[in-house]
């Protein structure tokens, strides 16, 4: 009870406090909350990975009944995600906002809701009452948006944060049906009526509520085709903002799927293949859009559409393992879905705040303007191309540790597996590699195209590398990204706790399933070692060798043309057409040009966008349907006064012959036994 009653208390002191403080002191405030509110979860949270869980009974209403919190290792794993992430977001967030300061109001509420947005993420993580969980889900929702429309007089921020508003409650709508399901027919909001329920009645019921649940959480998450609001949020958000929606926000669902997996009776063979048919489309069809972004936070956005998917996978072959009996490969997949999750948030975050970098630096994400950063931002460029490496799948970063242990689960199904389910894995790894070599070429580009080269526009102000105290948060960031990348044997004890939790074992089968992982993580790790050693020295002998040279610097040969220029060089777009060419038929192109006229040209231009396809059918066109069909009605609202005043007489009349007209079908239907 004292841990609530802490916990309270410093969100309510944060939010008095910030409107009434200078407005350099406004983020700290914020921070310091958000340092408190770390302290008292986390401690919580690194007991529940020693084993322990925590529970407490708080007294509700009585629509709600009795509220449980529950701390155990599922939500101490997420917890202290939620916390690393905004404690290094809000670090970055205090430098990145300063270029704000004259906004006070703006950053008083920002900051308010910063704290609501840390507050509301960690609740859900223990709440175990579906009411209290729907009130929490919407203060996130409302914390996220007002975060994410921050630059509010811009028309197409406002669109995009209405966008995700106008999703979030879709989403909570979807979730609502499911815990009113499970209420009307228990009689409880409690989580625990979710496992009476689902056990009472047959597989078909549960599967139903499952797949309620399912889409409430994957609208959050991300899933394809649930995705259409997150290109659009993370884009227009501040670069902080970005990287915690994207660390953390959409985690909440993975978190929520995960927690149902661990509450419903259901067949979890066919949930299983749900997930993982998801996942996939989700994957690739995520890092097949990214490739053809010219937006540098919107390349990233498809990307955590990607990387949930890859997530998913995990899921979808964890709750396999369970169906199949399997808890080897449970085991797997859910551990390489919880380390991903961990590392998605890592590196992701990190690519969001160089992106940030490069924002303040330049005034522009659009990577077409780009070009030989990397002497003007060093140092951004190190760590957008270390989190480049690691969102990539490549050793020895911890994207690649997160992606083996899945593709380990596959391998350790194909000895039980069925010629159809040989089928599934076939395809799935089939995908998963798809997604890892699509995955190579975006970040080639994109890293090539805005670091490297020569720079392809002309910028009124000088660019110049942020501050060191800017860039701290990302270089422990980097840190952790490498240490899971050489040393993944402590992060996967870490979550053995959480592991137990999705997967119940006898003691003796947990301990042969652990022994099995370590079978394969050890000589994994000696390789990784070996390969950094032998990078290590392959750089010593380099500087050793070329010491007595002397190394000189000269232009680069252009095969004997003497006026090089930028525009020479490969474009983003230029960069994929092979790619694009190949792939037409799936994506969706939209362009723009403009004829050269005359033997000597002064002016032309060629465009081209991608538009997200599913988005046009799923979004659009109902959308341009409903507006269609409510045209039709138009003539109703004409201006007139004695209009509407017939229209209020209608109305009246129809409230009266109402109840004439059920009494004479009463009658008639009576009439009609008679008979």
């Amino acid at each position: 009870m004292s841990l609530l009653v802490s916990f309270l208390v410093v969100q309510f002191l944060a939010i008095i406090a910030i409107p009434f403080v200078p407005v350099t002191w406004k983020g700290i405030i914020a921070y310091m909350a958000i340092m408190l509110n770390a302290l008292i979860s986390g401690y919580y949270a690194l007991q529940t990975l020693s084993g322990e869980s925590f529970e407490f009974i708080l007294n509700g209403s009585a629509i709600s009944g009795l509220i449980r919190i529950k701390i155990d290792a599922l939500s101490g794993w997420f917890m202290l995600i939620i916390n690393f992430v905004f404690l290094t977001g809000g670090f970055y967030g205090l430098f990145y906002m300063k270029a704000y300061r004259d906004q006070k109001n703006n950053l008083s509420f920002s900051a308010i809701v910063f704290v609501l947005l840390n507050a509301s993420l960690l609740s859900l993580c223990v709440i175990q009452n579906g009411f209290v969980f729907l009130i929490v889900w919407e203060i996130m929702a409302l914390s996220a948006f007002f975060s994410v429309i921050f630059e509010h007089e811009n028309y197409l921020t406002l669109k995009a944060g209405l966008n995700y508003l106008i999703q979030s409650h879709v989403s909570i709508l979807f979730l609502m049906l499911g815990f009113i399901w499970v209420a009307i027919k228990t009689g409880s909001f409690d989580f625990v009526a979710i496992t009476i329920f689902t056990s009472e009645n047959q597989e078909s019921i549960g599967l139903m509520l499952f797949l309620f649940f399912f889409v409430g959480f994957a609208i959050k998450a991300g899933f394809v085709p649930f995705h259409t609001w997150l290109p659009y949020a993370h884009p227009v958000a501040p670069a902080h903002i970005s990287g915690i929606m994207s660390g953390v926000l959409i985690k909440i669902g993975i978190f929520g799927i995960l927690r149902i997996l661990t509450l419903i009776q259901v067949n979890y063979f066919v949930v299983g293949l749900i997930i993982l048919g998801f996942s996939i489309l989700s994957g690739l069809y995520g890092v097949m859009l990214a490739i053809m972004q010219h937006n540098l936070k919107k390349l990233l956005a498809y990307h955590s559409i990607e990387n949930i998917g890859i997530i998913g996978i995990g899921i979808g072959i964890g709750s396999i393992g369970l169906g199949i009996g399997n808890n080897l490969v449970a085991t797997l997949g859910f551990a390489g879905a919880l380390l991903h999750t961990l590392n998605h948030a890592l590196f992701k975050s990190l690519l969001f705040y160089t992106s940030g970098n490069i924002y303040q630096a330049a005034h522009t994400v659009q990577i077409e303007h780009f070009g030989g950063l990397i002497k003007k931002m060093p140092q951004t460029a190190f760590l957008f191309l270390i989190s480049s490496l690691a969102i990539s799948g490549i050793p020895p970063f911890n994207g690649f540790i997160s992606e083996f242990i899945i593709y380990s689960g596959f391998y350790y199904w194909l000895p039980d597996a069925e010629l159809g389910q040989l089928l599934v894995i076939i395809f799935s790894v089939l995908a998963l590699v798809l997604i890892g070599g699509f995955a190579i070429l975006c970040f080639t580009k994109a890293f090539g195209v805005v670091f490297l080269g020569s720079a392809r526009h002309t910028f009124s102000h000088s660019i110049k590398e942020v501050s060191f105290l800017q860039l701290l948060p990302l270089y422990l960031i980097t840190l952790l990204v490498v240490i899971i990348g050489l040393f993944p044997q402590f992060f996967l004890q870490m979550m053995n706790p959480t592991l137990i939790l999705l997967v119940p074992n006898p003691l003796d089968s947990n301990l042969l399933i652990q022994d099995k992982m370590n079978s394969f993580i050890h000589p994994l790790t000696w390789s990784l070692w070996i390969f950094v050693l032998i990078v290590i020295f392959v750089y010593l002998l380099r500087k050793f060798v070329l010491k007595k040279h002397r190394i000189e610097t000269a232009e680069t040969w252009a095969c004997g043309y003497v006026a090089p220029n930028s525009k020479q060089q490969y474009t983003a777009s230029s960069f994929v057409r092979s790619y694009s060419k190949l792939f037409k038929p799936i994506l969706s192109f939209i362009k723009r040009e403009k004829d050269v006229q005359g033997i000597f040209p002064t002016s032309g231009m060629y465009e081209t966008h991608i538009y997200d396809r599913i988005e046009k059918y799923l979004i659009d066109v109902p959308i341009k349907g409903y507006k269609s069909l409510l045209g039709r009605f138009v003539f109703l609202q004409n201006g007139k006064l004695q209009f509407y005043i017939l229209y209020g007489i209608i109305f009246i009349i129809a409230v009266l012959c109402i109840p004439l007209f059920y009494e004479l079908m009463i009658s008639f239907l009576e009439f009609i036994k008679q008979i």
